[in-house]
């Protein structure tokens, strides 16, 4: 199972990565999308409130920040205290803004035209899976399965 969602999150991302590189953005992650998504919308966040906003944890969010970062992408200041760093778009982001737009809704329309092609959605098995990883996570499944035996 893991294997074929790997699978599928390269050949989407792959494919996304060629469509920046096509656009001329050579180098923007697809990764970067969603932070770039929330600061815009949002405004200056601290990496806790990206994570959560973008469904990741701390680290990969962190990750994805230092990367954007080097990338001249983002700054980081300090927040209300010393651990806190707060993340903000720079003038350089501020100039794809357009560009990602275009591409974004070029993305959501091409996603659903993908979904009209599935026998079920997609998104709503991914929705249920992760509901039902929430529930019971697939840590106790295996760790069940290991004492049945």
């Amino acid at each position: 199972m893991g294997t074929q969602l790997r699978h599928v999150l390269e050949l989407l991302d792959g494919d996304v990565a060629k469509i920046y590189s096509d656009l001329g953005l050579d180098g923007f992650r697809p990764r970067y999308t969603p932070l770039v998504r929330v600061l815009s919308d949002r405004g200056p966040s601290s990496i806790r409130d990206l994570a959560a906003a973008v469904s990741v944890t701390h680290s990969a969010a962190s990750q994805t920040v230092a990367q954007l970062a080097r990338d001249g992408l983002v700054v980081l200041e300090s927040g209300a205290d010393a651990r806190q760093r707060i993340v903000a778009l720079t003038p350089k982001a501020h100039s794809l803004l357009p560009i990602l737009d275009t591409e974004w809704d070029a993305t959501v329309a091409a996603a659903a035209e993908l979904e009209a092609e599935l026998p079920y959605s997609l998104m709503d098995l991914l929705q249920a899976v992760v509901a039902a990883l929430q529930d019971r996570p697939f840590h106790q499944r295996v760790t069940e399965q290991l004492t049945r035996k």
